[in-house]
C-alpha cells in the first residue's frame, strides 16, 4: 500500500485488529522508506442498490448523505450518535437484503422516516414536513394524527 507521507509503495503490516463488531479490520502499518506509521480500515466491499430520484436521474447510495439528513432531523434531540448509527446500519441492511439493483428515494426516503419515527417524534415529523413536501394544513395534521 502507498504510503500518504512518502508515497513509498512498500509498506509493512505491524497490527492487525477486527472491530468489535466485526465489520471492519484497523491495520497499522509501517512504510519502509520513511518509517511513518498510518491507519487502514477494511470493510467488505458491498454493492446498495442505485437509488433512482424524482427526476429519473441515478446516483449511488451514499450512507454520509442520509446519516446527514438523519442528523439535521434529530438536531437538538436527545438523541445518541450511537443511536443514529445504529438506524443507519438497519437502513442499510433493508437495502442489502431487498436485492434489488434499483430503488426508488421515495423508498428510501421511507426507511429513513421509519426509523426516524422509532428514535424521536419531533425528528421524524421534521424530516416528513420537508420530505414530503405538504400541500396545505390539512396533510400535516394527518400526519401528526398517524404518529
Amino acid at each position: 500500500m502507498k504510503c500518504p507521507f512518502c508515497g513509498h509503495l512498500e509498506t509493512q503490516v505491524v497490527e492487525t485488529r477486527v472491530s468489535e463488531d466485526a465489520d471492519f479490520v484497523r491495520r497499522r502499518r509501517q512504510c519502509s522508506a520513511c518509517d511513518k506509521r498510518f491507519t487502514t480500515y477494511e470493510r467488505p466491499d458491498v454493492n446498495f442498490p442505485v437509488v433512482v430520484k424524482k427526476d429519473g436521474s441515478r446516483a449511488d447510495f451514499e450512507s454520509g448523505k442520509v446519516r446527514a439528513s438523519m442528523m439535521l432531523a434529530l438536531r437538538k434531540r436527545p438523541v445518541s450518535i450511537e443511536q443514529i448509527d445504529n438506524a443507519l446500519l438497519r437502513i442499510e441492511q433493508k437495502l442489502l437484503a431487498s436485492g434489488l439493483r434499483e430503488i426508488d428515494s421515495t423508498k428510501v426516503g421511507e426507511l429513513v422516516m421509519r426509523e426516524l419515527k422509532k428514535l424521536d417524534k419531533v425528528a421524524y415529523v421534521r424530516f416528513a414536513s420537508v420530505y414530503r413536501s405538504f400541500e396545505d394544513v390539512d396533510e400535516f395534521r394527518q400526519l401528526l394524527r398517524d404518529i
